[in-house]
């Protein structure tokens, strides 16, 4: 049988050999057969073959070529299909044209293995003449059961039936047809297919239909999976771009294409380095290639745009693509602009960073009260975050801690520049910056209006710079050969008073400044402001608290008989306040010197000022000639009118020493105070030391004394301990900012102290400063107050006598000869009468009241002095006797005709003295 179509559709039968060979043939795979010779039947020129025919083909027997066989396309034909594509995709890198397995070999995981496409050739009457496998998977009927029959035996209902009848009709006519159709599978269940008939023909002209059937579901998935992935793709606002396996772009959207400035066909078969510019491509690159090669995803890196139309920021991601077979096809990115977010986020930044900058500068000045470092710290701390140089002028009143001025600047107005930074060095950086130069500045400049207004100004270009100062300053000319091309002038105020200027600057390539670097840098110099102008404060206060402590410490101190003096008093750090340290040398009657270290606990003009009471008192009780536990007893009952006030106590320490260089006693008491040190020479001597003589060092010891309890505490008695010292020993007195430190025990001070002045020095002076070489550099910044004396016997050649007489009226008459016949040995004659007389009234009252042993001490130094002593507690008081009694004149005519005369408790006795002077020496007036 042979069918081909004709002009009107129809069909003519030929006869059933034909038929039943082309069935034959289709069956064996469309294997071409030898050619048979038959009746009435025209040979073919070659090999039969089955090709499709066009609509209104020539009629049978019409003389035409023999066409080679033709596979039919396994592919549906949806080139014509509604709602599909209508134009062919690129082909995909790595896809059915590149098969893994080498020629020839299928495609495992691809398209075609989850769309299945059915094939079945029928002929004209709607028998089947070949089912293929994928019909039996689709349907589940077997070839051997369905050739030969027809395929309305597959439709489930007769409307089907007709529907397709005219769809071979139609195809018949036509040469093809499209559409959806129901069929039954081996289990009756209805199976909704997709179905393309086609028209072909064999090499005799014989008309088959070729039914290529896919199942509709399948179908509409890919429709609607190809639907997202236009959508995707072409309506997407981010860029996307497919790259195959040699990085070379195979397709990317319209969205990436505007970003990157060229076309869309433009890129295709390109790489990232052809596309764009060399810089903006190399970093791009180099992350494909590493997604391409290790398969890690690359996710959200943002990257400066390339120079086109579109300039910003971008965020890039890349990953690998692979097929169902995990075959690499190459890599997939997308590309979002994110310029106003990186913006965003760089602002926020922006401002982290100056609120850090903010925050970082009142950290470091937080605690500083010295203006010339706060200008410092705050020149520097804008350096390189804000600026490229900067300088701190400030008034010279701020720097030296005096009053604000109430008057308006002026050009006459004293300024220093005390802050410098800069992120380079040279000459001309010393030029523009030197730390500590007076600044001097033309009234109608920037630093004068600013001064003047405390307005803030931007100035930029080389006209504006030129106008900082005054015309033709060394120091603008500097800054115009640094490339400074642009500045602001800031004004430092507190108290509504610019008190100086903060200038920034820029130089080179960096970007000038702007409004909101302006807003910030008033911010940060309002702040300075305020620091600044506590540290005036501050250093007002301790310059006054200075002024006021030094004016209570001694002025001069005397170098009495028998004892050389060295002192030191070190202020406490620029971080903290004056103290009450004080120190004091008193001399007393006999030669003797009271030796005095104290400190009142706190700080500033009321510690310095309750020192000063304090200190007053101590001499005012020394002059009594109190023994060293007795005075220290008078203070603490006086803390509460030398208390700083009514509502706070007096607490403060103190040491108080006597010694008596004819006796070699040393008598000591403290009140809370740390102890004293005394160093004793290696090899005794009976020679009187030399003032200035060098120190031999010797074995040092801390006394150990009663420790008392702190003025103005109470409950512990004190207690004075008596030492016997030997010739040139050495005693140091001091305050605790000496040995204390924060980290270690007061004994480590102390035994630092004692290591120090066992050592040998050129002179007490030396020793001196050599303790204060090794203080403790972690110590607390308190005041230091230190006093060392050398104890000695006195002067060479002071004559002294003494005598002990017996409590007897006879003692009064030896008394006057033995006064009598030593100073005619002295040689000071002229003394004879009054001493005698005022010795005898002395020792008459000792016979009368004492019942032991009546002691006479002579010393002739810079006056005479005698001293009459017996053990007896009780000081002796003056009448006032009247004109008819017979005694109690004998202390009147003492105090009258002696120079000075006084009473001091020793032992348990007293002793009762007077002073004359020397013959030449008297003082002038009654």
């Amino acid at each position: 049988m042979s069918i081909t179509g004709n002009g009107g559709g129809g069909a003519r039968r030929t006869g059933t050999a034909g038929s039943a060979a082309a069935g034959a043939r289709l069956r064996r795979g469309a294997r071409p057969a030898a050619a048979q010779p038959s009746a009435g039947r025209r040979r073919g020129p070659g090999p039969a073959a089955v090709t499709e025919a066009a609509p209104g083909g020539a009629e049978a027997g019409t003389p035409r070529p023999a066409p080679t066989l033709a596979v039919p396309d396994p592919a549906p034909d949806v080139g014509t299909q509604p709602g599909l594509r209508s134009r062919p995709g690129r082909p995909f890198p790595g896809g059915p044209s590149e098969p893994s397995g080498g020629a020839g070999a299928p495609a495992e995981g691809s398209l075609l293995d989850m769309l299945k496409v059915a094939i079945a050739i029928l002929d004209t009457a709607g028998r089947v003449v070949l089912w293929s496998p994928a019909a039996e998977e689709l349907l589940g009927w077997p070839n051997e059961l369905l050739v030969g029959r027809r395929i309305d035996e597959l439709i489930p209902d007769h409307e089907q039936v007709t529907r397709i009848q005219a769809a071979i009709r139609d195809t018949l006519r036509n040469g093809r047809w499209a559409g959806p159709a129901e069929l039954r599978d081996r289990d009756g269940v209805p199976v909704a297919v997709d179905a393309r008939i086609s028209l072909l023909v064999d090499g005799d002209g014989t008309p088959f239909l070729q039914v290529n059937l896919a199942e509709a579901a399948a179908v509409r998935a890919v429709e609607r999976d190809l639907a997202v992935r236009d959508a995707l793709f072409e309506q997407s606002p981010l860029g996307i771009a497919v790259l195959d396996t040699d990085l070379r772009y195979t397709a990317v959207n319209q969205t990436l294409a505007e970003m990157n400035g060229v076309a869309t066909d433009d890129h295709v078969g390109r790489t990232t380095g052809e596309t764009l510019p060399e810089r903006a491509a190399d970093e791009i690159t180099a992350i494909q290639r590493q997604v391409l090669a290790t398969g890690e995803p690359v996710i959200d890196v943002t990257l400066a745009s390339p120079v086109t139309a579109r300039s910003g920021y971008r965020s890039i991601s890349y990953s690998r693509m692979t097929d169902r077979s995990g075959r690499v096809l190459g890599i997939s990115g997308t590309v979002m602009d994110v310029t106003e977010r990186y913006r965003a986020v760089a602002k926020v930044e922006h401002a982290r960073r100056r609120l850090s900058l903010l925050n970082e500068f009142g950290s470091r000045v937080g605690d500083l009260l010295d203006a010339a470092r706060i200008a410092q710290e705050l020149a520097g701390s804008v350096v390189p975050r804000l600026t490229d140089h900067s300088a701190v002028i400030l008034l010279q009143a701020v720097a030296h801690g005096d009053d604000l001025p109430r008057h308006g600047h002026d050009r006459r107005t004293s300024l220093l520049q005390l802050g410098t930074a800069s992120v380079q060095d040279g000459p001309e950086v010393d030029v523009m910056l030197r730390r500590g130069a007076r600044i001097t500045f033309a009234e109608d400049s920037a630093c004068g209006r600013v001064l003047r207004t405390g307005v803030p100004e931007l100035l930029s270009g080389a006209d504006q710079l030129s106008d900082v100062t005054y015309p033709g300053d060394p120091k603008m000319q500097a800054a115009h050969d640094l490339g400074v091309h642009s500045m602001l002038v800031v004004p430092l105020r507190a108290r509504g008073i610019v008190i100086g200027l903060l200038l920034v600057s820029r130089a080179g390539y960096r970007e000038g400044f702007d409004r909101d670097d302006l807003a910030f840098t008033v911010e940060l110099a309002d702040r300075a402001g305020s620091s600044l102008d506590n540290a005036r404060l501050y250093a007002r206060e301790r310059t006054a608290a200075l002024t006021l402590q030094r004016t209570l410490l001694p002025q001069q101190v005397p170098q009495p008989t028998g004892v050389e003096v060295a002192y030191r008093y070190v202020p406490g750090s620029s971080g903290a306040e004056v103290g009450g340290d004080w120190f004091d040398v008193i001399p007393l009657p006999g030669d003797r010197t009271a030796l005095v270290v104290g400190d009142v606990m706190g700080h500033g003009l009321r510690a310095a000022a309750t020192m000063g009471r304090l200190r007053t008192a101590v001499r005012v009780l020394a002059a009594l000639d109190l023994p060293p536990d007795v005075l220290l007893r008078h203070v603490h009952e006086l803390a509460d009118d030398l208390a700083q006030g009514p509502d706070e106590a007096l607490l403060a320490t103190c040491v108080y020493a006597v010694y008596d260089p004819g006796t070699s006693r040393l008598t000591v008491a403290k009140a809370g105070h740390i102890p004293p040190v005394l160093v004793v020479p290696g090899q005794e001597t009976e020679e009187p030391t030399r003032t200035g003589s060098p120190l031999p060092g010797g074995s040092g010891r801390i006394l150990d004394l009663p420790s008392g309890a702190p003025l103005g505490v109470g409950g512990v008695p004190f207690e004075s301990v008596e030492l016997k010292i030997p010739e040139g020993s050495l005693l140091a007195l001091c305050t605790d900012g000496l040995v204390e430190s924060r980290d270690k025990d007061l004994d480590v001070g102390l035994g630092r102290l004692v290591t120090v002045l066992q050592t040998p020095h050129a002179s007490i002076q030396a020793a001196c400063e050599a303790v204060l070489d090794t203080m403790e550099q972690g110590r607390e910044p308190d005041d230091v107050a230190l006093l060392l004396a050398r104890l000695g016997h006195g002067q060479a050649g002071t004559p002294t006598a003494g005598w002990t007489l017996p409590a007897e009226p006879t003692a009064v008459s030896r008394a006057r000869r033995l006064v009598r016949a030593t100073l005619a040995e002295w040689g000071v004659e002229a003394l004879t009468d009054t001493a005698e007389l005022l010795v005898s009234e002395l020792v008459t009252n000792a016979v009368r009241y004492a019942s032991a042993p009546i002691g006479v001490r002579l010393t002739l130094g810079e006056t005479l002095l005698v001293e009459i002593s017996d053990p007896l507690p009780d000081p002796p008081r003056e009448r006032h006797a009247a004109e008819a009694d017979e005694g109690g004149r004998g202390l009147e005519l003492v105090r009258r005709l002696a120079l000075r005369w006084g009473a001091r408790a020793e032992g348990i006795g007293k002793v009762v003295w007077f002073e004359q002077a020397l013959p030449g020496n008297e003082p002038d007036g009654p």
